[in-house]
């Protein structure tokens, strides 16, 4: 009786430690899974430079780079990557307002924003957007790198010398208790599209955004699309030169 209670003992023993061991193995293969990586920058240089130092990084990747947007949502449907990192302004339209578009592509791929401006404004624009992490250009490098893993673990990153200003923003809301959608369609409003081409970039018919189109009015008290642009500018919503 004593003998078989030792043996039993000893394989519940050996099976917890086997339970343990496949935890922990499966565990660091989590942890130490390679990110792939899309990068899109209109710079050569600079994507080139960046690509660099992204495929130097440990559990790092760059799986394919393009110049402008429609390159980087095409690649971003083909690879799938955990993360893409998107240059703020380049040719090919808005890069904010290609975000629910590369979402319906792939939609586990995180998004990081590279750009040079420092205000804000525009890192909440990016968040609010669906990024999930922004980086300015003149401190990219580790950075960077740090931020691509932020936003694979699914954390939001920010520049430390925007992270506080950006917080305090935030708790005072958008500007005129605007919702998300309606600051996306505000946004193309005031960069010149109609109405079929809103739809068609965010998904909503025609009828859908004629609707956000009225609520937006009512909230900010500006009917023409004159007044929506500066509204638009006043707030720091969008910069005519990103569009």
């Amino acid at each position: 009786m004593c003998l078989q209670a030792n043996h039993l003992r000893n394989r519940n023993k050996r099976a917890g430690l086997g339970l343990l061991l496949w935890i922990l193995m499966h565990a660091c293969a989590t942890t130490t899974a390679t990110i792939r990586v899309v990068l899109a920058d209109d710079h050569t240089v600079v994507r080139e430079g960046l690509a660099l130092v992204l495929g130097r990084a440990d559990g790092v990747e760059v799986v394919g780079t393009a110049g402008d947007v429609e390159g980087a949502l095409a690649l971003v449907a083909d690879q799938q990557p955990d993360v893409l990192v998107l240059d703020l302004r380049m040719p090919g339209g808005s890069t904010l307002e290609a975000l629910p578009r590369s979402a319906v592509a792939a939609p586990h791929t995180a998004v990081v924003i590279l750009t040079m401006h420092h205000r804000p404004a525009y890192a909440r624009a990016a968040l609010r957007a669906g990024a999930q992490g922004y980086v300015l250009k003149e401190s990219a490098g580790a950075e960077l790198v740090q931020a691509v893993r932020f936003a694979h673990a699914g954390a939001t990153y920010l520049p430390p010398q925007l992270g506080v200003r950006v917080a305090v923003a935030d708790d005072e809301g958008a500007p005129d208790g605007l919702a998300p959608r309606e600051l996306a369609v505000l946004r193309l409003l005031a960069l010149g599209h109609t109405n079929p081409e809103i739809g068609e970039r965010l998904y909503l018919s025609p009828r859908t955004v004629e609707s956000y189109r009225a609520r937006i009015q009512q909230k900010t008290g500006r009917t023409t699309r004159a007044e929506l642009v500066r509204y638009a500018l006043d707030e720091g919503l969008f910069d005519p030169a990103v569009g």
